[in-house]
């Protein structure tokens, strides 16, 4: 313990639990308002002076030593004749006697009481968290440790990819180690960033070395004395000398709470920082006020504030809550965020994103006013939009320009061209390239360039990976004026300027593998797509990367969340498969059980032979599913964008006038071809000879018998517009029909946009087109189809059976009033 005395006075007894932030910042304002009112007496935890808290990541860099970190020296102590008990803290607050006990005995009275004990850092209570070298970031002491550890260099985990997290990470990266960072959430800083800025900061994170895994969901820290690892629910094993806990903090109100003072998640406070108790005070992470706590540094200061007003008897309009902002405190890496960004509702958003600098702005409006920023890359006009975001100031006029800054809020007309037109001409306008903007305008001027493509040719300027092709026709167009005309591009949707075979193509070119990351690079106008853009976008990618994207549930239309299709009354229907069109009757009889089960009003054979089970409550899906698959039954995918059914005649099993075997043929094709998701319904048939009673030639892939062999057909539609299928080619073995069949598939989810059958597919790029990737090229067509048979690998899962038996995506089956109770 440290003691620093003070000149005894006769003033009202002040004494301060805790000598972090909060107590002394409020003890510098009483100062300032009123030096001589109290006699102050100080006790802290830790065996040290005052210092700056947040500062700890720098100091763990190695950026910053301890005596730069300090707020308030022990001369200041002296000079301002405060009573400093440091590594004694206070253990009991005797309210009747109005005294204050220490752990080392010392009994001190008080007239007004002080509270600021901080907050407790949380551990997560898995198996090995009292290991040696599992240790938390919250104060000098846990530095020191991080420290001894780092002189070896070796593997560190962090557990938690929040702000506290993250700074470990880099701290002790930059201190040797070799870091993990295991977060919960699905991406980093989730309270405080989007996914598009998270995907941002981690890809950081990721160059600065630093390994990043989300959803990483901790089940057990391995070592017998010290920690060798961290062990995840999915069996990862990450080894590690150390562990840092930064999953979060909790208020610490025990010792208000033991004193019996208010105390819910935090000491209930009044706006004047008065407890339950009228001369006892709190301040800090360890409050309470108007239901919130608070964990960043400002609100304490503004709560400081507040109290000292009242402690020093002048008049205050108390504490009235805080609106927060946040920053990363990790060098280089500009990252700002502020208010609700939540975004939904009344709200509208502003986003820009500029894939070149890595800048990504998204500003959330509500009734003209700011309601959220999300800022990465660029942060300077941080302060600026907290500002109007705090002064609640219409920002309706500067809405066009908001997006460039304070810079551009003036701007004439409102007009974003003019923000591009003010740029100077260094600026860089294509990154991959090194081409600014001076150079594009001239070419633009002293050739007569008048579009996009001729740009390209003379500058390079959004030759490579395009996402600056926005910025570029905006210069166009800012130089041209009138004469400038802007090719018709039909975009997705109005989240982006791409459309779909940009996406396609730059998906790939540039090896994005997240929507977050699709969104980003490619400048989507939007935070997080609409309705339109996503499902693409998650067809694209499950494309582009099989196996290794995980496809995203949510970004998928209603009937493929639930896998079943919704009727008008809002019940499902439930489509088992058959394979082949193909059943016996064992399934027969498991239908017929459902049906009775689940009172199941409607039963009916459906255009593709199979049964459909009409009017299931949604509630009931699983327990329906989990019947059918018990009896060897799986989805039909009738509801998917993907392969239906592949319907077949009784062929040369069983027709006297059949030449192949047609219901064996289906049957392969469609054990071959199921899971498979496409750019839209898939359906196929197999007909046993030229009589064609399958209907193959209605049917994107349609498969007539012959004597010698097998008639492929391509690009049918049996919908509102019926289109008869083209002849692809005739081929003479099985094993043929089923490469040209996988092949023509893979080129079709290859290429075709997401919702173009392959009916108006074909039309758009022509049947020759298709032949001579499918049928003329051999080495071609081999390719596709060896990757089409890779990415089944993957694709073919029932959901049906993960649903029924693993319970995955649960909550799709329940009512909100189950939700509720849970």
């Amino acid at each position: 313990m440290n003691h620093v005395p003070a000149a005894l006075t006769k003033k009202p007894r002040l004494v301060v639990i805790g000598n972090g932030m909060a107590g002394m910042r409020t003890v510098e304002e009483i100062l300032g308002r009123a030096p001589d009112k109290y006699e102050i007496t100080v006790f802290g935890a830790e065996p040290r002076v005052n210092y700056n808290r947040i500062m700890l990541s720098p100091l763990l860099s190695g950026e910053k030593e301890f005596d730069d970190i300090v707020i308030n020296t022990a001369e200041w102590y002296q000079e301002n004749r405060i009573h400093l008990f440091s590594g004694d803290p206070v253990i009991e607050i005797d309210r009747t006697r109005k005294v204050v006990i220490s752990r080392s005995g010392t009994e001190t009275a008080y007239d007004q009481l002080l509270l600021a004990t901080g907050s407790d850092p949380i551990m997560i209570p898995v198996p090995g968290h009292k290991l040696s070298g599992v240790v938390t970031f919250r104060d000098v002491d846990d530095v020191d440790t991080m420290l001894k550890t780092a002189a070896n260099g070796g593997p560190a985990v962090v557990i938690g990819g929040g702000l506290l997290g993250l700074e470990a990470a880099v701290g002790l990266q930059a201190r040797g180690m070799s870091v993990t960072v295991l977060h919960l959430a699905g991406h980093v800083m989730e309270r405080q960033l989007d996914p598009s800025a998270g995907y941002l900061l981690a890809q950081e994170l990721g160059r600065r070395g630093i390994n990043v895994i989300t959803e990483a969901d901790t089940a057990e820290i391995v070592g017998t004395d010290c920690v060798t690892g961290v062990r995840l629910k999915d069996g990862r094993m990450i080894p590690a000398d150390l562990v840092v806990m930064a999953v979060g903090i909790r208020p610490n109100g025990r010792l208000a709470a033991d004193a019996g003072l208010t105390v819910e998640r935090g000491i209930v406070v009044d706006d004047v920082m008065t407890t339950s108790d009228p001369d006892i005070f709190a301040v800090g992470e360890c409050v309470q006020h108007r239901g919130q706590c608070y964990g960043l540094v400002a609100p304490l200061f503004e709560m400081a504030k507040s109290c000292a007003d009242h402690l020093a008897e002048i008049a205050t309009n108390g504490y009235a809550g805080s609106v927060t902002s946040t920053k990363l405190k990790v060098t280089g890496v500009d990252v700002f965020s502020a208010g609700d960004f939540s975004g939904g509702g009344e709200t509208e958003e502003i986003v820009f994103r500029d894939a070149g600098r890595g800048v990504y702005k998204r500003i959330v409006l509500e009734d003209g006013r700011i309601k959220g920023a999300v800022l990465y890359g660029d942060t300077s006009d941080g302060g600026w939009y907290f500002q109007l975001m705090k002064d609640a100031q219409d920002v309706t006029e500067l809405r066009d320009t908001l997006a460039f800054g304070q810079a551009f809020a003036g701007g004439s007309a409102g007009n974003p061209l003019d923000a591009v037109a003010a740029l100077p001409d260094d600026a860089e306008i294509c990154g991959c390239n090194g081409i600014c903007k001076g150079t594009i305008v001239s070419a633009i001027t002293e050739k007569g360039l008048t579009t996009l493509d001729e740009v390209k040719g003379h500058t390079k300027a959004s030759a490579s990976c395009g996402s600056c092709s926005g910025l570029v026709e905006n210069l166009l167009a800012a130089t041209l004026g009138g004469d400038y005309q802007a090719a018709a591009v039909k975009p997705i949707c109005t989240c982006t300027d791409h459309d779909h075979d940009n996406v396609r193509r730059l998906i790939k070119a540039k090896e994005l593998k997240s929507m977050p990351a699709v969104m980003q690079e490619l400048e989507w106008k939007s935070s997080d797509g609409c309705h339109v853009c996503r499902p693409a976008l998650n067809y694209y990618l499950l494309a582009a990367w099989p196996g290794e994207y995980a496809d995203h549930g949510a970004s998928r239309f209603i009937n493929e969340r639930v896998h079943a299709n919704i009727q008008k009354d809002g019940t499902y229907s439930v489509v088992p498969r058959m394979w082949g069109g193909l059943t016996n009757p064992r399934e027969l009889r498991a239908i017929a059980d459902v049906a009775d089960k689940f009172n199941i009003p409607t039963v009916k054979v459906t255009g593709g032979q199979r049964i459909d089970l009409l009017g299931v409550k949604k509630e009931d899906l699983p327990a329906v599913w989990a019947d059918l698959n018990a009896a060897g039954m799986v989805s039909g995918h009738a509801y998917g964008k993907s392969l239906r059914t592949v319907k077949s005649c009784v062929g040369q099993e069983w027709c006297r006038f059949g030449t192949q075997m047609s219901m064996s043929m289906a049957v392969d094709l469609e054990k071959m071809t199921w899971g498979s998701w496409m750019p839209h319904k898939f359906k196929m048939a197999v007909s046993g000879c030229p009589r064609n009673c399958a209907e193959a030639t209605i049917k994107d892939f349609g498969v007539v018998a012959t004597d010698g062999g097998w008639d492929l057909h391509v690009g049918g539609n049996g919908g509102i517009h019926v289109r008869a299928t083209e002849l692809l080619c005739k081929v003479t073995t099985d094993q043929e029909v089923k490469e040209y069949c996988g092949a023509f598939i893979q080129l079709y989810r290859e290429e075709a946009r997401y919702l173009e059958r392959t009916a108006p597919w074909i039309e758009r790029v022509g049947l020759k087109h298709v032949q001579e990737r499918v049928v003329d090229d051999a080495k071609n067509r081999a390719a596709l189809f060896e990757r089409f048979m890779e990415s089944q690998k993957t694709a073919q899962v029932d959901p049906w059976a993960e649903r029924a038996s693993q319970g995955v995506d649960a909550h799709e089956f329940k009512s909100l009033s189950l939700i509720a109770a849970e």
